[in-house]
């Protein structure tokens, strides 16, 4: 059974006792500093000289100072860059600045799972991971909510990483959900295969193929659309809600025993054998070494795949439909927010 903490588990004055820089000003980055600093800690902004989110976080009223000086004054950093940078910021600008008794924190543990940061001796590293796009961790703590968080140490050098941890854990809003501890590994490979296998490259390419099979089967493809994309969200929701069965019980018994017939003709025993593999690339360190190698040598193969998603047929049908429709969010509320992840 998983281990489970609440706010009366946690001691806020411990994270309140230490200078905090979070490194990185996008999605999370503004959540965690203005969560943090909502619950009486000190916090600056690292952020590489001419970066242009340095203009954002001043204005919202935070100290920003380089990485290099940051990591010299804080007693936590937190790294919430992109996964691909932190690597060259933390070699450049962390590491020389990391003196026995500070603590390194991670909100993704990519980097310290497959070896391509290595904190020096005498230092905490710890991981405290929100569950929810960073706008969200921010919206639900100024509602007096929180999102759930998972958290992790993988080296203790001050035998109170994991105090530290859930203190942290608790600035953010996430001990007023729960928070679940877990390993640097688990949390590495469980959010890998997650987002490729189910989330993201599973969920995207069965909408796609779904199109795909009504549209060349001769039907509209706005109707395509609106059966194999648009409706989902609702599915995804009674989901989140109440599990699997909660989306079964919602549904038609025409749409719930399709599920039971069809699901499976699907979502065949190969699938998971794909998945399987799947798994098997993230634990060895095959996928992290494509990700990282094609990511040095200026992303071409990331570049030349979206652009090729981008331009699947159901995009532009879908853009067009969402134009239409009142009750939909704009395409640039989405561009937007993605934008700053």
């Amino acid at each position: 059974m998983a281990e489970i903490f609440y706010d009366d588990d946690a001691d806020l004055s411990i994270i309140q006792g230490k200078k905090v820089a979070i490194v990185g000003y996008g999605s999370q980055g503004h959540a965690h500093a203005q969560n943090l600093r909502d619950s009486g800690v000190e916090v600056v902004i690292a952020l590489k000289d001419g970066s242009k989110s340095a203009a954002k976080a001043q204005e919202d009223g935070f100290e920003v100072k380089n990485v290099a000086d940051a990591a010299e004054w804080a007693d936590l950093i937190m790294i919430l860059a992109p996964d691909q940078h932190q690597r060259s910021i933390f070699a450049e600008s962390i590491k020389d600045k990391l003196t026995e008794g500070k603590t390194l924190a991670f909100a993704h543990g990519f980097n310290i799972r497959f070896g391509y940061i290595d904190a020096p001796e005498g230092v905490d590293v710890i991981l405290v991971a929100p569950k929810a796009p960073g706008h969200t961790v921010r919206r639900e703590y100024v509602a007096g909510r929180g999102i759930p968080d998972i958290i992790a140490v993988e080296r203790d050098a001050s035998g109170s990483a994991w105090d530290t941890a859930l203190s942290y854990a608790k600035a953010i809003g996430g001990t007023r959900a729960g928070v679940i501890k877990t390993t640097f590994t688990e949390e590495t490979e469980t959010d890998l295969f997650g987002e490729q296998a189910v989330l993201c490259g599973g969920m995207s390419h069965l909408v796609q193929a779904g199109f795909e099979t009504l549209t060349e089967a001769g039907y509209q493809p706005q109707i395509a659309y609106f059966e194999v994309l648009h409706e989902l969200k609702l599915i995804v929701d009674l989901m989140w809600e109440g599990g699997i069965a909660k989306q079964r019980w919602s549904i038609s018994d025409t749409a719930e025993y399709g599920d039971y017939v069809s699901g499976p003709r699907v979502i065949s025993p190969d699938v998971k054998e794909s998945m399987k593999a799947v798994l098997a690339d993230i634990q060895s360190g095959a996928f992290a070494e494509r990700f990282i190698a094609d990511q040095d040598n200026g992303a071409p193969e990331f570049l030349e795949l979206r652009e090729k998603e981008q331009g699947h047929p159901i995009e532009a049908t879908g853009k067009e439909l969402r134009g239409l429709f009142a009750w939909k969010q704009q395409d640039s509320d989405y561009v937007e927010g993605s934008a700053a992840r």
